[in-house]
C-alpha cells in the first residue's frame, strides 16, 4: 500500500505533470490517513491557482429579448410575440463567458466536497471560501460520469487536464450508499489493482520523460520477427506494446512495470519468478531489432511489498534485471532509485 504522501507524486507524474513546489509542501506538511482528503487538497490547491490565473473562457450562445438587433434574429418567437412593432427582437448572441464545462465541474465537485463529513472541518471551510471566488456566471455541475465525459471530450490540457483527472479519481472513489438519499462513502482506490497498475506504469514512464535527458522515452509497438503463409495469419499475432522504452545511441532499455504484491511466487515451497512476466519481456527483447553499437537491455520493475528483489541475468544475449522499488520510503529515495536504474 503506497503511503498517502507519496500518492501525490505518483499521480502528478502519472498525469505527466511535474509536482508544484508550493503544493508539494502543503501536501507533505499534513498527515493524511486516506486518499480522499489528499485528493480534495490537491483539487483545492489547483483550483485556487486556476482562479488566480483566470478561468478559461469560451463563447456560449445566449437567447434574449433585446431592443436592438444582435447576433441571429429568431423570427418565430419575435413574430409570435409581435416584438417588432415595439422595436424589440429575440436574438441568439454568442458571448464570451467563464461558464465552461470545466469550470462548472470544478465548482460542482468542490461544492460536494465542502459538504462531505469525510473531510476535516478546516479543509471544508477552505473549500467554501474558495467557492466564493468563482464568478457568479459559473453554474455548478455535479460530479458524475456524464459531466466527466462532457469535459473529457473538450480535451483540456495543462492544469485543467490535471484537475479533470483528480475529479475522475474522486468519482471512482465514491460509492453510493444503498439509500440513494444518503451520503456517499469513499473507498481507498489504492486497492483497485487494475487502476493502480495503470497509474504505476504511467508514473514510471512519465518520471523518466520529465526527470532525465539522456534517453528518449516512449511506449512502442514491437513487430514480431515472424513469417506466415498469409498476411491474415500474421495479423492474428498479439500486439507487443512496451510499457516504457528508453533509448539513446549506446543503449536501449525495455522496462516493463508489474503492479503485483510480490516479484516472486511460491510453487511447491520453492520461490520462483512469475513466468508470464519474464516470458513477455523475453519476447520483447528477442523481437527487437538490434542497432549497430547499441546494447539492448530489459528490466522488470515491481513495487516492493512482500520482499525486495534485485536479480541480474543474461537472457538470449541481453542483460535483464528483475528489481523492486520501495514506494514506502520518502519521495527523494524513490526518485533516486528510479534514476539509479539507468546508471547501472
Amino acid at each position: 500500500m503506497i503511503p498517502i504522501q507519496n500518492l501525490y507524486y505518483l499521480l502528478c507524474y502519472a498525469w505527466n505533470r511535474l509536482p508544484e513546489e508550493a503544493e508539494a509542501r502543503a501536501v507533505s506538511g499534513q498527515a493524511f490517513r486516506r486518499p480522499l482528503p489528499l485528493l480534495a487538497r490537491v483539487l483545492l490547491s489547483g483550483t485556487r491557482r486556476l482562479l488566480h490565473l483566470g478561468l478559461p473562457t469560451a463563447y456560449a450562445e445566449r437567447t434574449a429579448e433585446l431592443p436592438e438587433l444582435r447576433g441571429r434574429v429568431l423570427l418565430t418567437p419575435t413574430l409570435s410575440q409581435d416584438l417588432l412593432r415595439r422595436g424589440r427582437a429575440v436574438c441568439a448572441v454568442d458571448e464570451l463567458t467563464p461558464d465552461t464545462p470545466l469550470a462548472g465541474l470544478l465548482r460542482g465537485t468542490l461544492h460536494q466536497l465542502g459538504r462531505s463529513r469525510a473531510l476535516p472541518p478546516e479543509l471544508r471551510r477552505e473549500i467554501r471560501q474558495t467557492l466564493r471566488r468563482f464568478p457568479a456566471a459559473v453554474a455548478a455541475v455535479p460530479l458524475s460520469a456524464a459531466s466527466l465525459r462532457t469535459v473529457r471530450r473538450l480535451r483540456p490540457g495543462g492544469l485543467g487536464g490535471f484537475l479533470l483527472n483528480v475529479c475522475e479519481l474522486l468519482h471512482r472513489s465514491a460509492l453510493p450508499m444503498p439509500d440513494a438519499a444518503g451520503q456517499a462513502r469513499f473507498r481507498d482506490f489504492r486497492r483497485d489493482e487494475p487502476l493502480m497498475a495503470r497509474l504505476f506504469e504511467q508514473f514510471v514512464r512519465n518520471f523518466y520523460r520529465l526527470e532525465q535527458r539522456l534517453f528518449r522515452v516512449s511506449s512502442e509497438t514491437i513487430a514480431w520477427q515472424a513469417a506466415a503463409e498469409t498476411p491474415e495469419a500474421l495479423a492474428l499475432l498479439p500486439a507487443m506494446i512496451t510499457d516504457t522504452s528508453l533509448e539513446c545511441p549506446a543503449r536501449k532499455i525495455i522496462l516493463d512495470t508489474k503492479y503485483y504484491a510480490a516479484a516472486l511466487k511460491r510453487h511447491h515451497d520453492q520461490a520462483r519468478l512469475i513466468s508470464p512476466h519474464l516470458y513477455q519481456l523475453y519476447a520483447y527483447l528477442q523481437n527487437q531489432p538490434a542497432r549497430p553499437g547499441q546494447q539492448l537491455e530489459g528490466i522488470l520493475l515491481y513495487p516492493a511489498a512482500a520482499q525486495a528483489v534485485n536479480l541480474r541475468y543474461t537472457l538470449g544475449g541481453h542483460p535483464v534485471r528483475v528489481v523492486t522499488i520501495d514506494l514506502n520510503q520518502p519521495w527523494e529515495g524513490i526518485a533516486a532509485a528510479l534514476l539509479g536504474l539507468l546508471a547501472e
